[in-house]
């Protein structure tokens, strides 16, 4: 059973929450990306309360969690302080895993690194490393070309374009980062129901949702003195040393596999698994196997997981 819930932070940030599994039970956070919302992680949600308690928020900005105007409450470090202080609202931690997707997983990447103590593991989903991203989007015109929409997101009209015409640039999402080649799946799981779940979460508002990418310094290059160009992270800001497992949907046509090269560099505690023929949309599509994959991370003491890859 999901229950749904609203907790106010300390900050006065509330936040959209949907949870499941007895409370005092270890803890699992699920952390969404774009266009997508909480209701994502339900079929998880279901199958991990019988022996966790899990939460899935909806990010600042979505749903019904508090949606500042300003780009800057955007910024990670504004993110990250929310899901810290969800976690204390709900005991401290330390979580057994932190799992995420797209947008969500750059909260996570952030998170890792700076509050490694407050998890035991973490489950990345299609989310770039930013060490890997900025890489490719400085260096990799395939990438560039697959990003192009963050561009699109960050213009000031953004959010008024995307809710015309009952979100009609919104639903292509779901289908452009796709490839042809995919799997069983394909884009059936966008049934009506589905839809309604999307329409659900966008009639609060994509303002918050498009200020993400307004936010973030890392996006394609629009010209040679575009500042990403010149951008760097030191070592020690991009390094994660969780126990990290990475599942990588193979065919993400926004996400490339390349982004996946080198990322042992900035996760030496890293096990990867690839699933062909899988878009961005993985959880809608696939998520059985996703929760068996999650289930074969959590088997593991933290320490384990990476000699069990």
């Amino acid at each position: 059973m999901i229950d749904k819930t609203i907790i106010t932070l300390p900050s006065g940030i509330r936040l959209s929450c949907r949870t499941s599994g007895t409370p005092g039970a270890p803890l699992l956070m699920f952390l969404h990306g774009f266009p997508e919302g909480a209701f994502v992680w339900d079929e998880l949600l279901e199958h991990f309360g019988t022996r966790y308690r899990c939460i899935a928020p909806n990010l600042r900005g979505y749903e019904l969690s508090s949606a500042p105007a300003e780009v800057e409450a955007y910024r990670a470090k504004h993110v990250m302080a929310d899901i810290a202080a969800l976690l204390d609202e709900l005991g401290g931690g330390p979580l057994e895993a932190l799992i995420a997707h797209d947008w969500g997983g750059a909260v996570a990447w952030n998170f890792a690194v700076q509050s490694a103590k407050r998890l035991k593991r973490l489950v990345i989903i299609n989310s770039p490393h930013p060490g890997t991203f900025l890489r490719e989007l400085q260096t990799n015109p395939a990438q560039q070309a697959a990003s192009a929409y963050m561009n699109f997101l960050r213009r000031p009209d953004a959010e008024a374009l995307l809710a015309e015409n009952d979100y009609a640039r919104m639903w292509p999402f779901f289908s452009r980062v796709a490839v042809a080649e995919s799997s069983r799946d394909g884009s059936d799981w966008l049934t009506d129901a589905v839809k309604d779940e999307y329409r659900a979460v966008w009639s609060h508002g994509l303002q918050g949702p498009v200020n993400f990418y307004r936010a973030s310094p890392i996006h394609p290059p629009t010209g040679p003195d575009d500042p990403v160009l010149k951008l760097q992270f030191p070592p020690e800001s991009v390094t994660v040393q969780v126990p990290t497992s990475v599942i990588w949907a193979e065919a993400d046509a926004a996400l490339l596999p390349s982004l996946i090269d080198g990322l042992e560099a900035y996760v030496p505690k890293m096990k990867l698994v690839r699933i062909p023929r899988a878009t961005h949309w993985v959880i809608h599509e696939q998520p059985q196997r996703i929760a068996r994959e999650i289930d074969a991370v959590l088997a593991v003491a933290p320490e384990q997981l990476i000699a069990s890859a």
